[in-house]
């Protein structure tokens, strides 16, 4: 019995120890960088032989705690010191991404080494986009060279999904913005990720993280225009992400617009302000009557409580739109933009059951309030309509439609008649 309790305070002070010896080597990564740069001077320039060697690595080398030490050998030769210079007191290797070829062949060769070694230690994947996050932000310390490495290295690692383009959010800062370095830097980073996916792809990721109304910060503030950035995107050649900034700011400028129709519709402001705020967003944000009429029949719509009755909607809605019509006439001079609206108030009454049957109501009324024409329902009955509710809509404006034809043909007899 007495020998078992003096052996316990020995396995205690071992234990001890071993936490200490820990404690110690978690601020001193100096001798993990001398293994890293030791394999990496060895590998060479064989990409393959670098991926094996961090593989077999991991189960030696504690890359948990020195993350960011491996990956800025990795990417720099060496640990960095803030603002982006290597450390001087420790070795370094000329074997990494910045000593490379500055090519796209290669850069997609050191994408596949970063790959191999995500997948093989996923803990390192957080670790990663943290690093390329500061990387970003050391931008204006590396040469040109380097800069255009990492552009290209991090728009393939974007494209093949190992990055999230939050880390996007670095470019953003003022002195990198100020300097012009960002948008310089973007250049390459979209032609990269651009040359390995198409335009929709990248929009979907930059919208998965909210990166897709940011893209203007790229610019100073004095610059921060719809027309800058195409400009300068477009003269990069990169017209496609033009256009998609370009749309995106549309998209954003309609739902603000939306939204102040229908508060100023809810405060019942006069209709004659509302027709005079929409024609000047029209002149503002060069929208089309088209696009403006399906604007204006949203937010009517959307203005309103309706009834959950079927019975009591129909007669609702022709008394709200009646209250509207003025407002919708003003948008329907072209007759477009009246097959526009036609085919917007198909689709609503087909996506909300309960307006199923007030389709033909909601017609006729339009009609006699002189925002809808007669060439623009037939037209629409026998050619423009969608599949959307076809057969329940065609058999309701059968017999108004063989009204405005028979009507037709007895002002056609009436002029013939008068000549």
């Amino acid at each position: 019995m007495s020998n078992q309790r003096q052996q316990k305070p020995t396995l205690t002070g071992q234990r001890f120890k071993t936490r200490k010896r820990d404690e110690k080597e978690r601020f001193d990564p100096s001798q993990f960088q001398e293994s890293i740069v030791q394999g990496l001077n060895q590998t060479g320039t064989d990409l393959d032989a670098v991926a094996k060697f961090l593989d077999a690595s991991g189960a030696k080398l504690d890359y948990r705690r020195y993350a960011e030490t491996l990956f800025d050998i990795l990417v720099a030769g060496g640990m960095l010191a803030p603002g982006g210079t290597l450390s001087d007191d420790v070795t370094c290797t000329d074997f990494c991404l910045f000593k490379a070829q500055e090519d796209m062949e290669t850069m997609q060769a050191y994408a596949q080494v970063f790959n191999k070694l995500i997948r093989r230690y996923k803990y390192l994947e957080k670790g990663f986009e943290e690093e390329i996050k500061k990387l970003l932000l050391f931008l204006k310390g590396f040469t040109e060279s380097e800069r255009n490495k990492l552009a290209m290295l991090t728009g393939i690692l974007l494209a093949n999904g190992n990055l999230s383009a939050s880390i996007l959010s670095s470019l953003f800062n003022e002195n990198l913005v100020k300097e012009g370095v960002s948008a310089c830097f973007a250049v390459k980073l979209f032609k990269s990720w651009l040359s390995e996916k198409d335009i929709n792809s990248v929009a979907a990721s930059l919208r998965k993280v909210g990166m897709d109304n940011r893209l203007m910060e790229l610019f100073p503030a004095n610059k921060r225009s719809c027309e800058h950035f195409s400009k300068y995107f477009t003269d990069a050649g990169l017209k496609e992400l033009s256009d998609f900034a370009r749309n995106q700011q549309s998209i954003g400028a309609r739902k603000e617009l939306q939204k102040e129709l229908q508060d100023q519709m809810s405060r019942g402001d006069p209709l004659k302000d509302i027709i005079a705020y929409v024609r000047e967003e029209i002149k503002k944000n060069n929208i089309s009557e088209q696009t403006m009429i399906g604007l204006i029949w949203s937010s009517v719509m959307s203005s309103v409580e309706w009834n959950k009755k079927e019975e009591l909607v129909t007669e609702q809605a022709i008394k709200h739109l009646k209250q509207y019509s003025p407002l919708l006439k003003a948008f329907t001079s072209q007759g477009l933009s009246e097959l526009t609206l036609l085919l917007k108030i198909q689709e609503y009454c087909y996506d909300n059951i309960h307006f199923m049957k007030a389709f033909q109501k909601i017609v006729v009324l339009l009609y006699k309030a002189d925002v809808l024409s007669e060439e623009a329902i037939l037209k629409w009955y026998n050619e423009a309509h969608v599949a959307k509710g076809k057969s329940v809509f065609l058999e309701q404006m059968k017999k108004f439609v063989e009204w405005l034809k028979n009507a037709e043909e007895e002002s056609e007899s009436e002029e013939e008649e008068a000549d």
